[in-house]
C-alpha cells in the first residue's frame, strides 16, 4: 500500500541566538569556572552555525534552573511549536484538523503527561475519536524514525490521514553546573525547533508527488553511551561522544546499504541523500562515507548554518528544502540517534501525481 506525503511545514520559535551572542555569553557563564572553556570556545567559529532559535530568551540561561522550571518552559514553548507546525501542515495539504484521524508526536527533550497532541487539543480541534502516537527518546533519529512511523500506520490504515508532528527545545538542557565538554559542544550546536507532515494512503490531487517507502533502522551493540541524556534533580544533561564523527566514517556506509538493500535500492539509484546534519564534522563524515562529492549536501549545511541542530526535526527542514528546490528522483532520508542507532527513509518524488 503505497503512502504519500500531503503536506509538510517547519517551525522555529520567536527567539532569535546569533552564534556571537551565544558565544559571548557562554564566555560569561562558563569562563570563569571552566578551564578548558576557551580552547573549547573555538568550536562557535568551526561549527557552521550563524544562529539558532531557543523558546526562552538569552537572559534565561544566565539564571540557575532546576527540573521544575525547565519542564514547564518545555511544556510552553512546546506546545506553541505544535500548533504552528501541524497548522502549518495542515494547511499545505488542504486538510482540517477534523480530518485527521491519527496524530504521531514525537519528542526527546521534555516531559509532558498527558502528551503534546492532548495538551494542544481543544486548540487544534481535533476529533474526540482521533488515535494519539506519542513518541519519547528518538533524539535526532526521531525526524526520519517519526515519518518512518507515521508511513507504517498510514499503510496500514488505508485512506486514513495520519499527522506527524516532531517538537524539539533542545536549548533547555543547557548545564553550567557539570562542567562537562559535552556541555560546552551542546551549547555550540543545538538549537529549538519544530516540523510536521501529513501522510496518508490517498494518491494526491495536484502538484508534486512524494511517495514514501518502508523505514529501516540499524541499531549498534554496545553504544548505549554514545548519545543521550544523563537524568538528575537539574533536569537532562546531553551524552554526546566525541567519537561520533569517527563512528560515522567507520559505520555509516554498512548501515545505509542495508538500508537500500531492504528497500531493493543500490547506491547507484540514489539521487540525493537527505541527511540529519548533526554537526559540520558528522555532515563531512556522511560525504565521506556515502562516497558523495566534498559539499554536495548543501542543504543540510545551509540548516545548519541557519537553525543549527535542533534534534528531530532538523532533517525535515532539509527535506523540506530540497522538495522546495525542486528535486526529483529517488531519496534516502537518514539520521543518526541514542541507541546508537541509523535510521532510514527511501521517499520517491516525481513532478507530476500519476
Amino acid at each position: 500500500m503505497s503512502v504519500y506525503l500531503h503536506g509538510l511545514s517547519t517551525a522555529l520559535p520567536s527567539h532569535c541566538l546569533t552564534q556571537a551572542e551565544v558565544r559571548e555569553r557562554a564566555g560569561v557563564i562558563f569562563g570563569g569556572k571552566y578551564p578548558q572553556f576557551d580552547r573549547l570556545s573555538k568550536t562557535f567559529d568551526t561549527a557552521g552555525i550563524e544562529k539558532r532559535y531557543s523558546v526562552v530568551p538569552i537572559d534565561w540561561f544566565s539564571a540557575d534552573h532546576g527540573w521544575k522550571d525547565r519542564n514547564e518552559a518545555f511544556i510552553e514553548g512546546a506546545k506553541k511549536l505544535f500548533v504552528t507546525a501541524a497548522s502549518a501542515a495542515l494547511d499545505d495539504a488542504g486538510w482540517k484538523s477534523s480530518d485527521v484521524d491519527c496524530v504521531v508526536t514525537v519528542t526527546s527533550t521534555g516531559i509532558a503527561t498527558p502528551s503534546l497532541e492532548a495538551q494542544v487539543f481543544s486548540e487544534m480541534g481535533f476529533r474526540e475519536d482521533i488515535m494519539r502516537v506519542p513518541v519519547f527518546g528518538l533524539g535526532c533519529a526521531g525526524g526520519v524514525s517519526g515519518l518512518s512511523t507515521a508511513q507504517a500506520v498510514a499503510a496500514g490504515r488505508p485512506n486514513q490521514k495520519v499527522l506527524l508532528v516532531i517538537v524539539e527545545a533542545c536549548s533547555l538542557s543547557f548545564r553550567a553546573d557539570r562542567l562537562q565538554k559535552a556541555d560546552i559542544i551542546a551549547t555550540v550546536l543545538f538549537g529549538d525547533g519544530a516540523a510536521a507532515a501529513c501522510v496518508s494512503t490517498d494518491v494526491p490531487s495536484n502538484g508534486k508527488c512524494v511517495a514514501l517507502g518502508q523505514g529501516y533502522q540499524k541499531m549498534w551493540p554496545d553504544t548505549l553511551d554514545i548519545m543521550g541524556w544523563d537524568v538528575d534533580e537539574k533536569g537532562f544533561g546531553v551524552v554526546f561522544d566525541r567519537s561520533i564523527p569517527a563512528f560515522v566514517t567507520q559505520e555509516f556506509a554498512d548501515a545505509a546499504a542495508g538500508a537500500l538493500k531492504a528497500a531493493k535500492l543500490d547506491h547507484a539509484h540514489i539521487d540525493r541523500y537527505v541527511c540529519h546534519p548533526g554537526g559540520a564534522k558528522v555532515v563531512e563524515a556522511i560525504e565521506g562515507a556515502l562516497h558523495l562529492e566534498q559539499g554536495s549536501l548543501d542543504a543540510e549545511r545551509e540548516t545548519l548554518r541557519n537553525a543549527g541542530n535542533m534534534s528531530a526535526p532538523t532533517v525535515m527542514f532539509v527535506m523540506k528544502a530540497v522538495l522546495d528546490a525542486g528535486s526529483t528522483g529517488q531519496m534516502m532520508s537518514c539520521a543518526l540517534g541514542p541507541g546508537f542507532t541509523a535510521s532510514f527513509l527511501p521517499f520517491y518524488v516525481s513532478s507530476q501525481v500519476a
